[in-house]
């Protein structure tokens, strides 16, 4: 039990530190000419043991979207700016999924092993 939710913590924690990084750069803004910040999903994968791991990275098009922008100083001739194709909306309910399963981890853990310390006194 302790092996899978071991598991499920650092798939948890890498799903975070994606959506964090997705979150802080949701609004970076680059050249039309440039490809635009490209968003990170993480892709868990089941493990033989019934735990979890990360399976891989994905990243979102570098196509981005063009947004008009002509006060941008990465503004071009036509006053357009590339920006990241994420939806701020849905990063954040990915986040509060991600941060509920990391919760859920830790409490197997501690579950776990406040049952093995129990255990452990009935033996003594």
């Amino acid at each position: 039990m302790l092996r899978i939710a071991n598991s499920s913590l650092g798939m948890h924690q890498t799903w975070l530190d994606a959506l964090a990084n997705n979150i802080a750069n949701v609004n970076t803004a680059t050249r039309t000419s440039e490809n635009a910040f490209q968003g990170q999903m993480v892709i868990a994968g089941a493990r033989s043991d019934g735990g979890v791991d990360v399976a891989g990275i994905a990243y979102s098009d570098p196509t981005g979207r063009v947004v008009n922008d002509p006060t941008s100083a990465l503004a071009d001739a036509d006053g357009n700016i590339r920006l990241p194709d994420l939806d701020l909306a849905s990063q954040m309910s990915q986040l509060v999924m991600a941060q509920r399963g990391f919760q859920a981890s830790v409490q197997t853990t501690k579950t776990a092993q406040d049952t093995y310390t129990a255990a452990l006194q009935i033996g003594r």
